[in-house]
């Protein structure tokens, strides 16, 4: 899963590096209408067009029947039976396509929330660290601890809570930059990336995980924690991140999803595709 993480995330840093400094609406209008060319081809080559052409045409001829026999209650009960099969006819068209368009669209997705759903870290802005342990360890024995750093102050001594199995701390952002917080455990180094005052649009990474087919999933960005650890997670909270419209705060997945469903539609006539 790693391989593919990382071909994923060179393609997202290829997308987006023209865009890092502008607006984050440029980098959701491309990657949009690169979602909805993607979505067009995928329904093109996978769908039956000519039976969805063919449906369609009998659907609206269905409803000239009944504006025309409107006053004939039989025809006209017929008619919307016959709209009735041919939406469900349509719909065992449209299944495949849809199908097949879950994985590339899911890890599209997975890739968007780090670059539009987090906000890095403001310099003399404070944050929690926290370390999750995995089942059976005892945050109150465990020899964790923080390296200094000349970019992140801590703020706060470990705080253990053993019935959740975590340690936290309170870190401040001292300087801008993409920093590499260092941790030791019994004498081994681990590294989390933080990321303090960078570009408008700039890929955040809140947790570096143990290693595991869903857990490198969903956090794609930073290479896995070694499973003989006996930590499961390294967290950096940062705050949340919306599109903003004339003032209104938008979450970044219905702007993606509008925007591409919008984008798709108004090039399907060029891409010669029937939906």
């Amino acid at each position: 899963m790693w391989i593919v993480n990382t071909v994923l995330n060179k393609i997202f840093d290829i997308i987006f590096l023209p865009f890092q400094g502008m607006s984050p609406w440029v980098g959701m209008i491309i990657i949009s209408l690169l979602t909805g060319f993607l979505m067009l081809f995928i329904y093109r080559h996978t769908s039956n067009q000519e039976g969805i052409r063919r449906v369609k045409d009998r659907i609206k001829a269905h409803l000239l029947e009944i504006r025309l026999f409107k006053d004939n209650l039989s025809v006209s009960l017929r008619a919307q039976g016959n709209i009735l099969l041919a939406n469900l006819k349509y719909i065992t068209y449209s299944f495949k396509p849809l199908l097949v368009m879950i994985v590339p669209i899911v890890l599209i997705l997975v890739q968007l929330n780090f670059w539009f759903g987090y906000q890095p870290l403001k310099v003399g802005e404070s944050t929690i660290l926290k370390v999750k342990l995995g089942e059976g360890q005892n945050p109150l024995i465990l020899d964790l601890k923080i390296e200094p750093s000349a970019a992140l102050s801590i703020e706060t001594p470990p705080l253990r809570i053993e019935e959740d199995r975590e340690i936290s701390w309170r870190l401040r952002a001292k300087e801008k930059g993409i920093h590499e917080l260092n941790l030791t455990l019994d004498n081994q180094r681990l590294f989390k990336e933080v990321l303090v005052a960078q570009k408008a649009l700039k890929k955040v990474s809140p947790q570096k995980v143990e290693r595991g087919f869903f857990n490198e999933l969903f956090n794609p960005i930073e290479k896995p924690l070694p499973r003989d650890l006996p930590i499961k997670s390294i967290e950096i909270l940062y705050p949340s991140k919306s599109m903003s419209l004339f003032g209104w705060h938008i979450h970044w997945l219905i702007v993606y999803f509008a925007l591409s469903i919008i984008l798709g539609f108004a090039f399907k006539g060029i891409f010669k595709v029937e939906i």
